[in-house]
């Protein structure tokens, strides 16, 4: 009989007394999240401070602290060394062989990917739950044209341009595409409503055509990382793909109109503290195991199920219960993003980079252009600021992160691709609020304009 070959830790228990190993291993943790929320509110703060979005600070922090900075924090699969100074400070507090606190790092490292995957869904469940489905029915036609446009535009440009030109295969190439199709409705949210602006026609289309982006993207999102562990590209499981995706995102639609009463209703016979927050953690549960039931991606049913309870009595409670878990969760979710980028590929004095950064030049002008020509695809009476809502659709913020983690988490996206994404993603977060600004300079400090108001092209 042929025994299966002996796991890791047992081999170390054999080494190392358990309770050395028990130090070990609560030192890592604890040791992992003070570097990943240190480093994270410090540059968050730092962020705010110059008036730029703090996930670009959460992000940054990963990077300080991973594979292309101090190394205090890298994902096993980099094949990278955690510093020498951390690993010495800990064996010597641990009383243990660096050797086998690396290897209890390897082995602990998947519960901190399974703790960011809360923060993953917690965030998509509250971009679900804070969609305005009232807005983007009031804005119609306008909202769903420059959505449509600002989808199909770079993910066709982006696609096609990356396969026929740089010659990348074509999973990976539809998977680059979708993360230009993303729009970060809360970077643009708060930049109009700091200017003011959120009011007017101009922001409530780009609001109404930003959840409908989320929407659509989400659903190319589901069949892409599905597709990703399928056999092959073929047009029949590409169908069922779409129509399965379009109608689970069908039916959160019409049970947020017809199911949040009944929710409403349970959570009113509830009396026990929290019970808020685990309700809707068990519609998030049930939603994420219905997308994985028909093939989609669980990511799917996390925003499904925001969608659901977006016209709950409780959403404002609801809201406030899960707020708290972004603010931790998603953390941690950014940070280890940034920890397995190896920015080493964007060296410019290496030859073997370039072609690396052509594609990331090539990412960039795709993804602001396909954006801001989406502010012209609508037609319309009124006189509007149509490069406004253009700039208003072009950060891709947390959303376009999301589509980064989870292709690089389903192994779809080469180093250099992965470079190419984030700063395509950098860069337009960057820009989008700091040319809305300059755009929209002579409107700030005034009263909310009037919906209806004409802004001169």
């Amino acid at each position: 009989m042929n025994l299966p070959a002996p796991l890791p830790l047992p081999v170390l228990l054999l080494e190392t007394g358990g309770h050395q190993l028990e130090v070990a291993e609560t030192l890592i943790s604890v040791g992992e999240f003070v570097v990943i929320f240190i480093a994270a509110r410090a540059l968050a703060e730092l962020m705010v401070r110059i008036q730029l979005p703090t996930i670009l600070g959460e992000l940054l922090a990963g990077v300080l602290v991973g594979v292309s900075g101090l190394h205090l924090i890298v994902p096993p699969d980099t094949q990278a060394q955690l510093s020498g100074m951390a690993t010495g400070l800990l064996s010597s507090l641990a009383d243990v062989s660096p050797e086998v606190l690396s290897d209890l790092y390897r082995d602990s490292f998947p519960s901190l990917q399974a703790v960011s995957q809360i923060g993953l869904f917690a965030l998509l469940f509250l971009t679900g739950l804070e969609s305005e489905l009232d807005e983007l029915v009031a804005v119609g036609a306008q909202a769903t044209t420059v959505a449509l446009t600002g989808v199909v535009l770079p993910f066709a440009l982006g696609t096609a341009g990356l396969y026929y030109l740089f010659d990348v295969p074509l999973i990976p190439a539809i998977f680059a595409g979708a993360a230009m199709t993303a729009t970060s409705i809360g970077i643009t949210a708060s930049v109009f409503g700091e200017l003011k602006f959120l009011k007017t026609r101009e922001g409530q289309t780009v609001i109404g055509a930003a959840v409908l982006d989320d929407i659509l993207g989400i659903v190319i999102l589901a069949v892409v990382v599905s597709l990703a562990g399928g056999e092959g590209f073929s047009l029949g499981p590409i169908v069922r793909l779409v129509a399965a995706a379009g109608v689970f995102v069908a039916a959160a639609l019409f049970l947020s109109r017809t199911a949040a009463p009944a929710f409403d209703w349970v959570l009113d016979q509830l009396k026990a503290p929290g019970e808020a927050a685990v309700a809707s953690f068990l519609v998030l549960t049930l939603c994420c195991f219905a997308a994985q039931a028909i093939g989609l991606e669980a990511a799917l049913g996390a925003f499904a199920a925001g969608l659901i309870l977006s016209a709950s009595r409780h959403a404002h409670a609801i809201d406030a219960a899960v707020k708290p878990l972004v603010a931790l969760f998603a953390t941690i979710f950014f940070v280890l993003i940034g920890t397995g980028m190896d920015l080493s590929v964007l060296n410019p004095f290496d030859p073997a980079n370039r072609e690396g950064l052509i594609v990331a030049a090539f990412l960039l002008t795709v993804a602001i252009l396909g954006k801001v020509a989406a502010g012209w695809s609508y037609v319309s009476k009124q006189k509007t600021n149509r490069l406004v809502v253009g700039l208003g659709m072009m950060p891709r913020g947390e959303v376009g992160l999301i589509f980064l983690g989870l292709g690089t988490q389903a192994g779809l996206l080469t180093k250099p691709l992965e470079a190419a994404i984030l700063l395509m993603v950098i860069g337009t977060t960057f820009l989008a609020p700091i040319l809305l600004r300059l755009v929209l300079r002579g409107t700030s400090g005034g009263p909310d304009l009037d919906p209806l108001a004409e802004v001169p092209t």
